[in-house]
């Protein structure tokens, strides 16, 4: 065969080829097909090869796209009898379902909380097919399946809940009415519904994320022996303009590479997102397929229904296939919406082969393939898609199946692109409804134009049935369990106490402070195994690299190589027991780390301990969103800022230097943020944070909260623990130490400052307060603050309990008492942290920050620039004495000549 003019260079080119005739040979013939038959039928051919090597086992790339048709056909779908249940019974089920999603929302509408209908009605029998056949429950093994239900898909879940008798017509009458107790969240929500409800999805694209480190903390659980957890699966239903969020994908590849095929994606593509279609001009399961499969993915599209295959029997030429490829989803959509002449001209009329194929159709067939027959619609196929990916294995499995946006609601919400912000549906429209579905309710049950809810009896043939398949199941679902788990055992005191006597004249950073206790609470015999150490990546940064040998970085293949550092007594050691996770470059993959582990308790009934350390300028900024996220799903544990404070991390620059992480977390209401300034102050907070997440919780006390710490990557001389101050500790504030204490020489009558500092800045607050007694003849108090935050909620509390007719005093007049001296707070973050408490705070206030852009410099050089340096401080607290008239005026001009600011 002579080759192409031009022909573009192979990379098959440079590999020998040991027979170049017989090469030649198989070239010629697929010309030849190509020139007899067409270019379509040499494809298939071709197609058809690549699919028996595949069967043979021969190693070849597959191809990223398949055919717009089902992966499974018709033939290849269960029997009636091995379906495994009742068809029509399943119909009706759904059919209830359907009506009680869409009178719920549309009976809400009249108060204003709107709802989405569309989008249940167009992923029904996605949802039923698995509550019907495959979801497990957590009766068996406490663990069950995981279903990460699509936000906007939540009516529908409290229909099939109201149907099997969990829920009542009074809740479904509170939808996003919550104010009173009794309401139901718009969306999935384990903070509002803690029963039903385990994983919140509907800021879009954690869904995904989260469902793929659930399968993987899974694997995890079982591979260290915690727990047996390989009957779950994990399932998770998406949207398909869902799949635009960057989160949504972020992680395909790592599902892939551990092979978990304890997971499934099942993308509803009705081709429309909240506002318009997903892909106008292209075609969105195309896209998706060939991600998935570039990522490793089994992928099964279920895209027709049976009314297709006799469309697809007359396709002998391939055209109808090629039509399907070409035909962007927008147009898809019109089709949903045109008569059959429109689709005749417009569809068939495009080619020839397609032209004399419609003559052999009638126009209700046509409407019937074009306006109701999804893949998506039809159990048998949903099922068939099912049992396919749970039976795959060595990958996990993604499901496309086309349904139709609003199916069943009628043409005024079917493939409209405004149907997402439609709220209700008219009486009529209900009542056509009611015909479709053939639901037994007469229209004297419309009162006062009020849709009525439908229900057969408690007693009915499908509320029995459902309950029997949910029984045979594991019992009902979703659902969360909050499990009869005994406190853990508190560590001994020792690991703890280790920290108070300080380091003498040795320096230490508080970040390898904590990575010091760590390292102890690990060994404890009781709980240590339960600790899950998660870092995104340069755990050296971080000092952790002690821990890689005892405790194994964990990997589903363990360690097939050999590290390059094996003969360094800290060498980088994987196994698949391995605690460790250490995820590489990926805040969002840690953060979903995180919110599995922290949630286990719950999920599977084991309580595992998680702390996640990180730069802190890449955690709250970053992923603040995940963080909320793991506040709604309760979860538990220690986010570690380390590397902290706008000042510490010299050369780094503004892209690292955080003055603001504290901010962010501030307004998150699960966690408590802490700012701790000395090694014992770090092993305190945790023992507390263990106590209350995991031990005995104090009576009224949450114990569904986190911890966040701020650890600083300077190393410090580390004082001893001073007598009386845990409780200070605790709830954000004590006086560390005063000017007499501190063996600094002021006059008896000295005026007097109180310098309340956190992390790091009490380094500067205590060289601060020796310049002004050697310097100005002031004293000073040094306080450590904790908690800024914890102050402000104290406070609050207290403000609340006034309106409520009750005394309260907050905790920080409380500390404050009698001082009468003004008070200048310093941290090394923006002026607003230390200021969260400036209103309870009786005394003349005033604060130093490191607020604006960060820089790269040394640290000494980066506080002068920002103004809380010690001179800095000195300077600032003789103005706020000088403004009383405690000091000279002066002397603030002779202190800023002095120090050349």
């Amino acid at each position: 065969m002579t080759d192409p003019v031009g022909k573009i260079p192979s990379e098959l080119d440079q590999l020998p080829d040991r027979d170049t005739e017989e090469t030649a040979e198989w070239a010629a013939s697929l010309d030849a097909v190509t020139k007899a038959a067409g270019p379509h039928r040499a494809a298939y051919l071709m197609r058809r090869t690549l699919q028996h090597a595949e069967g043979a086992g021969l190693a070849l790339p597959k191809l990223l796209e398949t055919d717009y048709v089902n992966t499974i056909p018709t033939s290849a779908e269960p029997s009636v009898g091995a379906f495994g249940g009742d068809e029509e019974m399943e119909r009706k089920i759904t059919a209830w379902n359907r009506w009680n999603a869409a009178a719920m929302v549309t009976r809400g509408s009249k108060y204003g909380v709107g709802g989405h209908i569309a989008t249940f009605a167009s992923a029904a029998w996605l949802y039923e097919t698995g509550f019907n056949h495959f979801f497990k429950g957590k009766e068996a093994d406490g663990s069950g399946d995981q279903l990460f239900i699509q936000g906007h898909a939540s009516p529908g879940i409290y229909a099939r809940a109201f149907l099997d008798g969990r829920l009542t017509e009074a809740h479904l009458d509170k939808f996003r009415q919550e104010s009173g107790g009794e309401g139901l969240p718009s969306y999935p929500h384990p903070r509002r519904l803690p029963w039903l409800w385990e994983f919140p999805t509907v800021s879009m694209g954690l869904g995904p994320l989260s469902a793929i480190y659930q399968a993987r903390f899974n694997r995890y659980l079982t591979n260290r022996s915690i727990k047996d957890v390989s009957a779950s699966h994990v399932w998770a239903f998406l949207g398909d303009g869902e799949m635009d969020e960057p989160e949504a994908t972020a992680a395909l590849a790592l599902a892939a590479r551990e092979g978990l095929d304890n997971l499934t994606f099942v993308i509803n593509c009705n081709l429309q997102r909240l506002d318009g279609p997903v892909r106008a001009n292209f075609k969105i399961v195309q896209e998706l397929e060939a991600q998935f499969r570039g990522a490793g993915w089994n992928v099964v599209k279920s895209l027709w229904g049976n009314a297709w295959d006799e469309l697809f029997a007359l396709d002998t030429t391939g055209a109808l296939v090629r039509r399907l490829r070409e035909v962007p989803d927008a147009q898809v959509q019109t089709y949903q919406t045109r008569d059959a002449a429109y689709i005749r001209q417009d569809f068939f009329g495009k080619d020839p082969a397609l032209a004399a194929m419609a003559q052999l159709l009638s126009d209700d067939k046509i409407l019937e393939c074009f306006h109701l027959s999804r893949g998506g619609h039809e159990p048998r196929k949903v099922y068939a898609a099912y049992k396919a990916a749970v039976e795959f294995k060595g990958a996990p499995t993604v499901i496309l199946a086309q349904t139709v946006k609003g199916f069943t609601l009628g043409e005024g919400f079917a493939s409209k692109n405004a149907n997402h912000q439609m709220k209700k549906l008219t009486t009529d429209e209900f009542k056509n409804m009611r015909d479709l579905l053939e639901l037994p309710i007469s229209d004297s049950q419309f009162v006062d134009g009020q849709v009525p809810y439908g229900h057969p009896g408690a007693d009915a043939p499908e509320v029995r049935y459902l309950q029997e398949r949910r029984a045979a199941l594991g019992g009902p679902a979703p659902a969360r369990r909050t499990h009869a788990i005994a406190p853990l055992p508190a560590p001994a005191d020792k690991s703890f106490a280790a920290f108070d006597k300080g380091s003498g004249s040795q320096s230490m950073a508080t970040t390898m402070a904590f990575v010091r206790l760590v390292k102890d609470l690990v060994r404890d015999k009781e709980t240590g195994k339960r600790w899950v150490p998660i870092v995104p990546d340069e755990a050296r940064t971080f000092g952790m690299e002690s821990l890689f040998p005892s405790l194994g970085i964990y990997s589903p293949k363990g360690q097939t190589y050999e590290p390059v550092d094996r003969d360094q007594l800290m060498y980088y050691k994987e196994a698949k027991n391995g605690q460790i996770l250490n995820e590489g470059i990926t805040e969002a993959g840690s953060m979903a780390d995180f919110i599995a582990a922290s949630t286990a308790y719950s999920t599977h009934g084991e309580a595992m301990i998680p702390f996640y350390i990180f730069y802190s300028m890449f955690g709250w900024q970053r992923t603040a969103d995940q963080m909320w996220q793991l506040g709604d799903q309760l979860g538990r544990g220690f986010l570690v800022g380390a590397t902290a404070g706008r000042t510490t991390l010299t050369g780094e620059g503004l892209q690292h230097a955080d003055g603001h992480s504290p901010v962010i977390a501030a307004t998150n209401p699960a966690a408590l943020t802490y700012d701790p300034a000395f090694a014992y102050e770090v092993a305190a907070i945790v023992k507390e944070g263990l106590r209350r997440m995991y031990g005995e919780a104090a009576e009224g006390e949450d114990q569904n909260v986190f911890y966040y710490l701020t650890v600083y990557n300077e190393p410090m001389p580390q004082p001893a623990k001073p007598a009386g101050i845990d409780e200070g500790i605790v709830k954000g504030l004590y006086r560390f130490n005063t000017a007499e204490s501190a063996g600094v020489e002021v006059p008896a009558n000295a005026s007097r400052i109180q310098l309340l500092s956190s992390g790091t800045a009490i380094h500067w607050a205590l060289e601060a307060q020796k310049l002004l007694a050697a310097e100005w003849g002031v004293a000073a108090d040094v306080w450590s603050a904790t908690s800024w935050t914890e102050l402000r909620r104290d406070a609050l509390e207290a403000d609340a309990a006034l309106l409520r007719g009750e005394e309260q005093v907050p905790y920080i007049r409380k500390a404050l008492e009698g001082i009468d001296s003004p008070v200048l707070a310093v941290s090394d973050y923006m002026r607003q942290v230390p200021d969260q408490i400036a209103q309870w705070v009786e005394q003349d206030w005033s604060s130093l920050g490191a607020d604006g852009f960060g820089l790269s410099d040394t640290r000494d050089a980066a506080r002068r620039h920002f103004g809380v340096d010690a001179q800095s401080i000195v300077v600032a607290a003789l103005a706020q004495l000088a403004r009383r008239g405690a000091v000279r005026a002066t002397a603030v001009k002779e202190a800023r000549e002095r120090y050349g600011l």
